[in-house]
C-alpha cells in the first residue's frame, strides 16, 4: 500500500484505528481494567476535541510534509464541517500516513507527545 496514493479519508481511517489502540494500550499500561473507566478515559484522547487541541500545539514541530498531510486530511470533503472535527481528521490522517510510511520512532513521538498533552 502506498500511502501517498491514498486520500485523505483513507488516512485517516488507518490513523484513527492506529491512534485508538494506542491509546487503549497505553491505558492498560497504566492498570485501568474497569470497561466502562477504559472508554470513559479513552474518550479524553480520541475525541475530535482531543485531537484538535493535539494538533494545535505540536503543529509547529511538524515538517513541511506532516503539514501537508495534515492539510490533506482535513481538506477532504466531510459532510461535518466543524473545525474542530475537521482539524481532528487532518490529525488522524497524520498518524495513518506515519504508520503506513512505517515511520515508526516520528509516529511513536508524536503518539507520546500527545498522551503528554492530553495528561
Amino acid at each position: 500500500m502506498i500511502p501517498n496514493m491514498l486520500n485523505g479519508a483513507d488516512l485517516a481511517y488507518i490513523g484513527d484505528a492506529y491512534y485508538e489502540l494506542q491509546i487503549r494500550l497505553h491505558l492498560l499500561e497504566k492498570g485501568i481494567t474497569n470497561p466502562n473507566k477504559l472508554h470513559k478515559e479513552a474518550v479524553k484522547y480520541v475525541s475530535a476535541s482531543a485531537h484538535a487541541k493535539i494538533y494545535n500545539i505540536i503543529k509547529e514541530e511538524l515538517s513541511e510534509e506532516e503539514i501537508g498531510i495534515f492539510k490533506r486530511g482535513r481538506n477532504y470533503d466531510y459532510k461535518t464541517k466543524t473545525v474542530e472535527y475537521i482539524n481532528a481528521s487532518g490529525f488522524e490522517a497524520l498518524i495513518g500516513y506515519l504508520y503506513l510510511k512505517k515511520e515508526e520512532d516520528r509516529l511513536l513521538y508524536i503518539i507520546r507527545k500527545a498522551i503528554e498533552i492530553i495528561e
